[in-house]
């Protein structure tokens, strides 16, 4: 029964069962490392014993930041093996969110990747002495640090393997003393309202929902995943970490950020999971270079890409669509789809996942219709993501499907989801006002989103509950939706819509530097960077024909055709994390911006065709500066209720 495992348990299971399978991989210097489950046993039981001979004890919390590294996940299951709580941080936070995950979790021990976490943590620890241990993977660069705090992973390593020779019993016996209902380990929220809060999960929980995804997509130990979300992501901590504990498959890790795409090729994940802007930079990257193609070659592209659009997603869901457009499409699987997949990494993909924000209807319908089983599912941190998932043969665009195994769901009074689910969280870190606050009288999570049910019972969403308002007419306003349907266009990176309450609708646009970039670039428009290029006529003319283009979509929506975008500007930097402008996970702080850029929507209100600014920022290495310029703003045209664009 899973109820009954623990991850450390699972751990011994494989090393037993499968111990030469391959269970993590890591790409090195250009070369692909292998460890078996047998060797992963190894080295998680020398890791955990190594830090128990440093005074890591049962119930301490383990602070983990870095890249996607095995020794990263092996670190959290040494915690785990000790009776210990990992604590993954976002390893491109500044340090000041640092300090205060790490405060919060009262962190005495971390395991970091390399010399730049060493250096956060080595400041943080001036105003937080009570971090006293630090252990790092990468020794590239740590030569010359001479911190007493500081001890190289090898080095721990080779004390915990001392310490397990002279206690041979300790380690399986502190296995043995963990149990199922135990904190697994601790994520924080993105904190797009406050302050983030840990987020307590049990082993019980994680599991259960694991072998919940498991089991519903057949997955094995001849599965294969790419994991480069993340750590401290919820949806990473499932995917690769539980999944790969609960079924044996192989997590591969890539070499760094910016190789993700070519080691994808490589591996060829046969289960992969990305958030709904992975899939727009994928198929911005696509349109790109199908922009710099021959004439012959990109209509080709375009015909078939027709083709697909009509009959692909019905062709994945085993529907019958007839020879002529069978016939052409396996033509144009030969010619374009099979050789995109290969560019996209997806070859071998029996099933892909996305989640984590609302993905547009036309982006999803895209990656199907060219044969790429993706697949929607919805969850939140506090639930372990698996609440509800499409089903094979019943994927719709605009749903995430009906509730997994054991999952019950009902919508509120106020139209938001209310959640019951082995998965749920124990609570919040220190936090009991926030846990008692996340369920009603009987005991149903509040999500927090709004959504209701479709005619065959999966679960459509809104948008969040909070967000989802009025126009003055009393049309509904969903502003994510919106802002979906205009992330479609790979010139448009971001989109922040305004309209609860008012008589329009509006938006603030980033464009896609690199996207931009390259259609300037083939038109001869010179520009000095991503200010310039914003500013220029000729982009506001593209970005304002992507809005007209949603503009009449939406006239076509009994419910939102009262929420087309009548004004638009390009705002002058894009919007960033380290301005608190968005989450780590790259979800916009609408009220921060709001009041941050106040004087621009009182412009876009006001009927001003330009406003000046000057805006506050924060360079990667702490610094800070400003930009400003004087952004123009342009009327866009909207349609009568199913009036087509001319």
């Amino acid at each position: 029964m899973t109820g009954e495992h623990t991850f450390p348990r699972l751990l011994l299971q494989h090393a037993q069962l499968r111990p030469s399978r391959p269970a993590f991989r890591e790409k090195d210097l250009g070369i692909w490392q292998t460890w078996s489950w047998a060797e992963v046993n190894r080295e998680v039981r020398a890791l955990a014993c190594g830090l128990a001979a440093q005074g890591f004890r049962r119930g301490m919390n383990l602070a983990i930041v870095g890249d996607n590294r095995p020794r990263l996940y092996w670190a959290m299951a040494a915690a785990q093996c000790l009776g210990g709580i990992p604590v993954p941080l976002y390893q491109d936070a500044p340090v000041e969110d640092m300090r205060y995950v790490l405060e919060n979790a009262e962190i005495e021990f971390a395991v970091v990747e390399d010399q730049e976490q060493v250096d956060k943590l080595l400041e943080i620890r001036q105003q937080y002495p009570r971090l006293q241990h630090i252990s790092y993977d990468d020794e590239r660069g740590m030569r010359h640090y001479r911190q007493p705090e500081l001890m190289s992973y090898s080095r721990l390593q080779e004390i915990g393997r001392e310490y397990d020779t002279q206690h041979p019993d300790f380690f399986l016996g502190e296995i043995g003393r963990g149990q199922p209902d135990d904190i697994a380990i601790m994520l924080y929220t993105s904190g797009t309202t406050g302050k983030p809060k840990g987020v307590c999960m049990t082993h019980r929980a994680i599991i259960d929902r694991a072998f919940a995804g498991a089991e519903m997509e057949k997955l094995s130990d001849q599965d294969t995943i790419l994991s480069y979300l993340p750590m401290a992501w919820v949806g990473d901590n499932l995917f690769s970490y539980a999944q790969g504990m609960a079924t044996g498959f192989t997590v591969n890790c890539p070499e760094s950020g910016e190789t993700v795409m070519t080691d994808m090729r490589e591996i060829g994940p046969t289960y992969y999971f990305a958030p709904p802007r992975i899939f727009e930079n994928m198929l911005t990257s696509v349109m790109i270079r199908m922009e710099d193609v021959g004439s012959i070659k990109r209509s080709m592209f375009h015909y078939f890409m027709g083709v697909a659009k009509r009959v692909g997603p019905a062709m994945l869901d085993g529907k019958s669509v007839g020879l002529g457009d069978s016939l052409l499409y396996g033509l144009g699987n030969i010619l374009v789809y099979a050789p995109l997949r290969n560019v996209l990494g997806l070859s071998r993909i029996r099933v892909g996942y996305t989640a984590g924000e609302a993905i547009g209807p036309d982006l999803f319908s895209f990656y199907r219709s060219i044969g790429i089983n993706l697949k929607q599912l919805y969850g939140s941190t506090e639930t372990c993501v698996f609440v509800c998932i499409q089903q094979d043969g019943q994927v719709k665009s605009d749903t995430v499907g009906p509730p997994t195994a054991g999952v019950q769901l009902k919508i509120g009074d106020t139209g938001e989801v209310l959640i019951k689910t082995p998965g749920l969280f124990q609570c919040y870190y220190k936090r009991p006002d926030a846990t008692a606050e996340a369920f009603d009288s009987e005991g149903w999570f509040l999500t927090g989103d709004a959504g209701f049910f479709d005619q065959d019972g999966h679960l459509k969403i809104i948008d969040r509950a909070k967000d989802v308002g009025k126009m003055a007419d009393g049309a509904m306003f969903a502003p994510k939706y919106i802002e979906n349907k205009l992330k479609f266009f790979p010139f448009i990176k971001e989109a922040v819509a305004f309209g609860n309450q008012r008589e329009q609708c509006t938006v603030f646009i980033n464009i896609d530097i690199e996207a931009v970039g390259n259609w300037a670039e083939r038109r001869g428009i010179a520009y000095s960077g991503y200010t310039d290029l914003a500013a220029q006529p000729a982009v506001y003319d593209l970005i304002a024909n992507c809005v007209e283009t949603v503009n009449a979509d939406l006239a076509h929506d009994a419910l939102l055709a009262g929420s087309q975008v009548h004004r638009m500007l390009i705002l002058h930097k894009e919007l960033d994390p380290d301005d608190d402008e968005m989450t780590r996970t790259r979800k916009v702080r609408r009220g921060f911006i709001e009041s941050k850029y106040a004087v621009l929507i009182d412009a876009l209100y006001s009927g001003k065709a330009s406003q000046y600014i000057e805006t506050q920022v924060k360079f990667e290495d702490g610094r800070r500066g400003s930009i400003s310029a004087d952004l123009k703003i342009r009327d866009v045209k909207t349609f009568n209720a199913n009036q087509r664009a001319a």
